[in-house]
């Protein structure tokens, strides 16, 4: 049991999540609940609901089922005997098929860092740090790493986007001279609108072919333009593996931001440094010291800023770091980066590489919902299973890349934050769920946006703005459609119940009464989720129209009302389960405030 709880503690996940009182309890940790009476049945609860959730859609994921000849080409052979695979989700159709690839290159990309290095004569011990010659050693070793980074991501690209990787390092030369050539007071607005203005551009210029442009320049009734068109799309031919760069370039902008706002921000610390200032050590800071210490202004060069943002194992999808926490990282190898703790998060990725398995070979949720069926030949059981599988199979799709990327990362030496905390069924409150959901663009959004916005100071009307900005702009970054905008706006929606619910129900006023506030909680947190879980089957999965049709099949019918019923209780029993494991948590030391 020790090493299971090893595996699964969040120090495994993320040393930044660890305890910060040296494992001793909170001060406001509440007793042990787990060997109560009321404990003991949710235990029971759990023991019997959870496997006839899964048997609902495994019922209706084989060839017995009516609906299966509407969505049986949706499905391709499988390697689990007897059982095709559920393979209709494009993006994670896309990383799944190329996992062996991918796999060949993580193993290949250190083991080249290694040999250059040794190569190099760069190789740093912490003694060398406060060695007389250990700041020239820090220094040959940031040098070091990011020509080998700055090289081997030119060849990535170019491998990756063929022709448009010029494309791509064009808008980065843009981008960089916005950020050193501008007077310092316009480099933020103009940052903002150069890069949400590519967003758009990228969306609606479908990644600029070059036969196009050709086309737009040239006339085409004489020979010579009619060449120039032929040779343009001769150059476009030769898109590389994934020639549909503009997709992927989004997490781009993100760190492409970073660097100019903390090249601007850098400014505001050249009068005395802070690492004197505060005497710290300048090879143990921590992660805030990281994040906002800007380097020296020698290191904001072009070189540096294209080794950042096309930094190999974290150029397609992240996670996030800030360009000032990436040089830091080049210069001083984490303490976190051990090979025993990235062993347990390669073993923790393989065991959700299974669980994704697992669940497309034998819950064919995803192929029922995109077949769009007759959702009245499903019971309201069914319907709000399929619904909650669409949602797992959402939050494995992007938890398996991002953990792949980032065991990529470790293992070359750099440790970004963990994107994905919690399990996608371990949430109760929309506000502390996107504090967990791709957590390091969380992070990301309140240093960049919602902190200079003002955040949640002043007046209520002007938090609430802030926040639907925040969402506004997430919707746009991830694609710029009307169902995720829709999404963004219920998020942000959704969110204002729970704030109103906790000014009229302050913790305080029930600190005598514990268990009456915990029951409240949990009602609330009931509404939360089911909310949640509508907002995003609308911005996914399903749509406004999938959603409307599984709603009318759930609460249609005087069944699916009393099953409603039903699984709120259930959802009640978890969110008390949920409320106990964080107290657990605190009990050691840690709180993730989600």
């Amino acid at each position: 049991m020790y090493g299971l709880g090893r595996l699964y503690a969040v120090e495994t996940l993320d040393t930044r999540l660890g305890s910060k009182s040296d494992g001793k309890p909170l001060s406001y940790a509440q007793p042990s609940k787990w060997r109560t009476p009321e404990y003991f049945f949710y235990y029971f609860i759990f023991l019997t609901i959870p496997p006839l959730m899964v048997k609902a859609v495994y019922d209706v994921s084989g060839p017995w089922h009516p609906s299966y000849k509407h969505y049986e080409s949706l499905l391709e052979p499988g390697w689990i005997p007897g059982r095709k695979v559920d393979n209709s989700d494009a993006q994670y159709r896309g990383f799944r098929e190329n996992i062996p690839y991918m796999g060949l290159l993580v193993v290949l990309h250190p083991l080249a860092r290694r040999l250059y290095e040794k190569f190099a004569g760069s190789s740093l011990s912490r003694r060398d740090v406060s060695s007389k010659s250990g700041s020239n050693a820090i220094e040959t070793r940031k040098n070091t790493r990011i020509r080998f980074d700055l090289v081997f991501a030119i060849i990535f690209i170019l491998a990756l986007h063929g022709i448009s990787a010029f494309k791509i390092l064009l808008i980065l030369y843009l981008n960089y001279q916005i950020a050193t050539a501008l007077p310092r007071r316009h480099v933020p607005v103009a940052t903002w609108v150069f890069n949400i203005g590519t967003l758009f551009a990228n969306e609606l210029g479908r990644g600029y072919p070059l036969a196009k442009l050709a086309s737009f320049f040239s006339p085409q009734t004489d020979g010579a333009g009619s060449s120039l068109v032929a040779w343009a799309a001769q150059l476009d031919s030769y898109g590389g593996l994934l020639p549909r760069w503009e997709v992927l370039f989004n997490i781009c902008v993100l760190r492409m931001i970073s660097f100019n706002i903390d090249y601007t921000w850098s400014f505001d610390h050249r009068a005395a440094s802070p690492i004197e200032k505060k005497n710290l050590d300048p090879s143990a800071l921590s992660e805030r010291d990281r994040i906002s210490i800007p380097p020296p202004q020698a290191d904001f060069t072009f070189g540096n800023f294209l080794a950042y943002v096309l930094y190999a194992p974290l150029y397609l999808t992240g996670p996030i770091i800030t360009f000032n926490d990436y040089i830091y990282q080049c210069r001083h190898r984490l303490p976190s980066i051990q090979p025993k703790r990235t062993a347990l998060y390669a073993l923790r990725f393989l065991l959700s590489l299974l669980c994704m398995e697992l669940v497309l070979h034998y819950l064919y949720a995803v192929a029922i919902s995109k077949s769009h069926p007759d959702w009245s030949i499903y019971t309201p059981f069914q319907l709000s299973m399929l619904a909650y599988f669409n949602l797992h199979v959402i939050w494995l799709k992007l938890l398996l890349p991002w953990r792949f990327f980032r065991l990529w990362a470790l293992l070359d030496g750099i440790d970004p934050p963990e994107n994905m905390v919690r399990c996608m069924s371990d949430n109760y409150s929309a506000l502390a769920f996107w504090r967990n959901w791709h957590r390091s663009f969380n992070r990301w959004i309140t240093r960049y946006i919602y902190i200079p916005l003002g955040g949640s100071r002043g007046s209520k009307p002007r938090a609430v703005i802030n926040f639907l900005a925040v969402f506004t702009f997430v919707a746009l970054w991830h694609d710029i459609n009307l169902r995720l905008l829709a999404w963004g706006w219920l998020i942000s929606l959704f969110v204002l119940p729970e704030v109103l619910a906790t000014l009229a129900f302050p913790a305080k006023k029930y600190a005598d009464r514990p268990n009456t506030y915990r029951v409240l909680c949990g009602m609330g947190a009931v509404g939360n989720i089911l909310m949640m879980m509508a907002a995003n089957l609308v911005g996914f999965a399903v749509g406004l129209d999938g959603l409307k049709g599984l709603v009318d099949g759930i609460v249609g019918s005087w069944d699916g009302r009393i099953f409603l019923l039903g699984a709120m209780a259930t959802l009640f029993v978890g969110v008390q389960v949920m409320f106990e494991w964080r107290e657990g948590e605190k009990r050691r030391g840690i709180d993730l405030k989600c």
